[in-house]
């Protein structure tokens, strides 16, 4: 079989894809030292900082499963005026800049301001808080859910709720029993995605909340102080649990159902 021109650029042109992606990551791992590894494993406040990502990313996640699943419903089967502008509600805080996405958080909820003046008589503070950090990490990996989930809904036939409800289901009984089972397995690698993007989450969290710190402000934290020796062993690890995530979401998509 002769192989065209096209095919053997695309492929040259991927495996150059692949390298730019692959190299740094894996030349980092590898001459990261395991002695440095083992170190920074049993070192307490980095196994705090991932502690803390995992556990914040894990509320975001939890938070726009509750809220974004109706959103993305509603963004899968009804048409309405104003629709694409929602859309892109949704997928703004994609393309903000995150440092901004800080600062507007602040400029709603921090201190001397209406909303947080009101949440400081709640006792809820959200500068500097582990509160904080999933408010961020909510704001920025929901989209993510969102999109994903609205997709799922989509691929589902709006004709096999009208079956149920005419067999007496009513629109949550219809929704639970026929859409959401089906789309499962696209809820669980949008949940997924969110926690991934939670926490990689740098540039919101650390206007938001420099301390406590998750990983990725300590990584940044050590590099400013002590280089690139100190840093590397704590994003190797972040890079597993990263790592870890994406293989369960490849489990997940790659499952036949």
């Amino acid at each position: 079989m002769r192989i065209s021109p096209f095919f053997i650029i695309s492929l040259g042109l991927s495996v150059l894809v692949l390298a730019f992606i692959t190299l740094p990551l894996a030349k980092m791992v590898l001459v990261t030292p395991i002695s440095a590894l083992i170190l920074a494993f049993r070192d307490g406040e980095v196994i705090r900082a991932i502690g803390l990502s995992l556990f914040c990313a894990l509320v975001a996640s939890v938070l726009a499963f509750f809220f974004g699943t109706p959103l993305a419903y509603i963004l899968a089967r009804r048409k309405f005026k104003g629709k694409g502008l929602v859309e892109s509600i949704v997928d703004l805080p994609i393309v903000i800049p995150h440092p901004v996405i800080g600062i507007a958080i602040l400029s709603v909820v921090g201190q001397g301001t209406a909303m947080g003046t009101i949440l400081s008589w709640l006792g809820v503070k959200i500068v500097g808080t582990a509160t904080g950090i999933i408010a961020v990490l909510t704001f920025v990996g929901a989209p993510f859910y969102i999109n994903a989930v609205k997709n799922a809904f989509e691929m589902v036939p709006a004709r096999l709720e009208r079956a149920a409800r005419t067999m007496g289901a009513s629109g949550f009984m219809a929704f639970f029993t026929v859409t959401f089972p089906l789309s499962l397995r696209s809820i669980l690698s949008g949940f997924l995605m969110c926690s991934a993007r939670a926490i990689s989450e740098f540039g919101a969290v650390v206007v938001v909340a420099y301390h406590p710190m998750t990983a990725p402000v300590l990584i940044y934290e050590r590099f400013e102080s002590f280089g690139l020796k100190y840093s590397q062993p704590v994003a190797v690890l972040l890079i597993a649990v990263s790592l870890s995530i994406f293989i369960v979401l490849r489990i997940i998509t790659s499952t036949k159902k």
